[in-house]
């Protein structure tokens, strides 16, 4: 039986380029990727989303609306403040505008239980 080389005979696998990109090397660098490729993301760097960020904060006296944990901790602590949508806008400005539809969250409750919700379509 005669041995199988290799000689002659083309890759199997060619030298595509990858139909995914490339991975950014940092989150600074996966944060401006985003802000390039979604444009509602600048509402986010806004004057006026800080100033409903604080009246968001203030209405809920600062506790979380889903876990009741003060929010007192400073960025990037579990339990600093984030204003959060309660419905996702992406990229709706009446939806991201809209006050009825904000909530004060813990850092920590936003980053595991909410995405976790929103990526299996149930937030």
């Amino acid at each position: 039986m005669g041995r199988l080389s290799g000689r002659g005979l083309p890759p199997r696998l060619g030298r595509e380029p990858s139909r995914f990109g490339t991975a950014p090397k940092s989150e600074a660098d996966r944060s401006r990727q985003r802000d390039a490729t979604q444009a509602w993301r600048a509402w986010y760097k806004t004057s006026k989303w800080q100033k409903l960020r604080r009246i968001i904060l203030k209405r809920d006296g600062y506790i979380c609306q889903k876990t009741g944990v003060a929010l007192v901790g400073k960025y990037p602590a579990p339990n600093s403040p984030v204003v959060d949508h309660k419905v996702p806008h992406r990229g709706d400005p009446d939806l991201f505008w809209d006050q009825d539809n904000l909530q004060a969250v813990s850092k920590a409750y936003h980053d595991t239980t909410k995405q976790s919700l929103e990526k299996r379509g149930l937030a």
